[in-house]
């Protein structure tokens, strides 16, 4: 803006200042206003009398409706009947004959109320029929409610003997209710060859963080012949499930799961997930599921729900793979997972002690089982440091300004005192699978949820040793104690691992950054998860402090040294001085190249 403008809007804003103040109304004249407006607003309240507010009136129903199929079940009074075991307790709507809600016994929420997987009248569980032409959803029927020995029944009349009857059965224990629909006296009435399933549900927030609720959120299913699969976890996702045998399909939380199992599968269906942005609901699921129908004789299907916990031994014991919904990472992490670290950990579980414990005892175990590759790591990593005197003697000879030649001497070093470079990298890639295994272990393991240890009142999440007012990026609106103790340990392991690699220039700082980058990611991961990490780290130290003091640095000086003089059929040619060798042939046979062109 220039001087000119600038000086412009100023007088433009002394002149508006000025109007507003010496063309501003006096008081008599703004009182004289006040008296005209409340004499208008008197005159037109006498003028116009209010009528009475309607009663909301529920819309009449015409007489053609109530004459069609199922007139008589279209009105009604909605009542609830609940069931209740050891495990579960159910409420029924007879307002479609279904599941109204359910709550998982013994389990609470982060706000410490009681678990309730789903409720509420925008739940839905029927079937769409095709009577008469006309389309018939059982979610907006009437039915009527009994108890029977185990159960309750729900049964909508057609006419006479002909009638929908929902029957639910639940045993004094355990997480299964069974559910058989009859269509008793309708094969002539319901038109066509198969019937829809419907079944609607929001999932309601248990857990303290709902991002990493919906991160472990989907809607499963499985073919009778393959492994489970499920939609997408991070946006919204519609699928046809193609014309196959369908075994289950599973509306999965975090911790819990609703699994409906049909005695018969489904021949295909269509499964929706959305992510729901209203507050305490975590996402939206749909599935309609196609059921066969044959008119030559009264269809009955039989169906069982599991209601329960997201534990992989109590899914297991369902039978089905339903167990293989809990997600325990990618290949190969999920064979280490399951067939290393699950049998370890339930076997320290067996003792009884805490999960705090649990977590320390299996950190040490695998630090043990690992120790022989940390230890040659070492070794390896000590060889390259005690060369580097010699390898800075080799790049102040070459130079910075030839890299393939320089490369090519360090090689010829290599070979001289028979040092793989790649030695101290090797053993830690071999460990890399069993720390990354961990990160799909612990943010999925029910047996941490609600287990406190130190500070830390739920390992399942994350402790909040600061909350903040407000969201920083990244980081997010907390930060974690435990995650903050795990980067402090893996900065100081980043330190001493660089003296004993003798890193340099970039490297030497490279190492910083991803601790850094973690805590942004792992401040909101499970406590537990950054409770193992920072064990990891301070066992490390432990095993370096006590290797150090096995190896002997004069000693490994004086074996390479001794190596340089040994003839070369002498020396024992592994995998790595093979491509070595080959490596450096085909670099002397550039140079040679290079120099013919020249």
């Amino acid at each position: 803006m220039d001087k000119n403008t600038f000086t412009g809007l100023f007088l433009i804003m002394i002149v508006l200042a000025g109007s507003f103040y010496f063309f501003k109304p006096s008081e008599a004249e703004i009182k004289k206003e006040s008296e005209r407006i409340a004499a208008d607003s008197t005159k037109k309240a006498s003028a116009v009398t209010p009528a009475p507010q309607a009663a909301i009136a529920t819309p009449a129903i015409d007489s053609t409706t109530l004459k069609g199929p199922f007139g008589s079940n279209i009105s009604g009074t909605e009542q609830e009947t609940v069931l209740e075991n050891q495990n579960l307790k159910l409420t029924f709507t007879n307002k479609g004959g279904k599941i109204l809600s359910v709550e998982v016994k013994g389990q609470k929420t982060f706000e410490g109320s009681p678990v309730v997987l789903f409720n509420g009248k925008q739940n839905k569980f029927g079937l769409n029929l095709n009577v008469g032409g006309k389309m018939v959803n059982t979610n907006d029927l009437y039915f009527t409610a009994s108890k029977t020995a185990s159960g309750v029944s729900m049964r909508a009349n057609y006419t006479g003997d002909k009638y929908i009857e929902f029957l639910y059965d639940l045993k004094p224990s355990g997480n299964n209710v069974s559910l058989n629909i009859a269509l008793n006296g309708l094969n002539q009435v319901v038109q066509g060859n198969t019937l829809a399933l419907n079944w609607e549900t929001t999932l309601l927030q248990q857990e303290k963080s709902i991002e990493n609720e919906q991160r472990y959120s989907a809607p499963y299913y499985k073919y009778v012949t393959e492994s489970p699969d499920h939609l997408n976890v991070a946006k919204d996702e519609k699928e046809e499930l193609k014309e196959a045998k369908i075994e289950w399909i599973s509306f999965k939380q975090h911790f819990f799961s609703a699994v409906l199992l049909p005695a018969v599968p489904f021949d295909k269906g269509e499964l929706e997930v959305k992510v729901s942005t209203q507050p305490k609901e975590v996402k939206w699921y749909g599935a309609n599921m196609q059921l066969p129908f044959n008119q030559l004789a009264a269809q009955n299907y039989a169906f069982t729900f599991y209601f329960g916990t997201n534990k992989f031994s109590t899914l297991k014991d369902q039978g089905h793979e339903i167990e293989k919904q809990v997600d325990m990472g990618y290949w190969p992490l999920k064979y280490i997972n399951r067939f290393v670290v699950l049998p370890v950990f339930n076997w320290l579980e067996s003792f009884g002690w805490g999960y705090g414990m649990i977590i320390l005892l299996l950190t040490i175990a695998l630090k043990v089982a690992m120790s022989p590759l940390t230890y040659k790591s070492y070794v390896s990593m000590a060889k390259m440091r005690i060369l580097k005197p010699e390898m800075d003697v080799i790049k102040a000879k070459v130079g910075d300004d030839n890299p393939t030649l320089l490369q090519q001497e360090y090689l010829k070093l290599y070979k001289q005192v028979g040092v793989n470079p790649l030695g101290g990298c090797l053993p830690m890639l071999l460990q890399l699978p069993f720390v990354m295994a961990f990160f799909f272990f612990f943010p999925n393991l029910f047996e941490l949820r609600g287990e406190s240890f130190l500070w830390m009142k739920d390992l399942s999440t994350y402790d909040e040793f600061i909350k903040f007012g407000f969201t920083i990026p990244v980081i997010g609106n907390h930060l974690s104690l435990m995650c903050i103790l795990m980067t402090i340990s893996t900065l100081i392991y980043t330190y001493f691992n660089n003296q004993i690699s003798g890193a340099s220039g970039q490297m030497k700082y490279i190492g910083y950054i991803m601790p850094i980058v973690f805590l942004g990611v792992l401040n909101s991961y499970p406590s537990g998860l950054n409770y193992y990490y920072f064990l990891a780290n301070m066992l490390t130290f432990a095993q370096q402090f006590a290797i150090k003091s096995m190896v002997d640095d004069d000693k490994i000086h004086k074996t390479l040294q001794d190596n340089k003089t040994k003839p070369a059929e002498q020396k024992k040619k592994g995998k790595f001085q093979s491509r070595l060798d080959d490596y450096m042939r085909q670099q002397q046979k550039v140079q040679i190249q290079k120099k013919k062109e020249k």
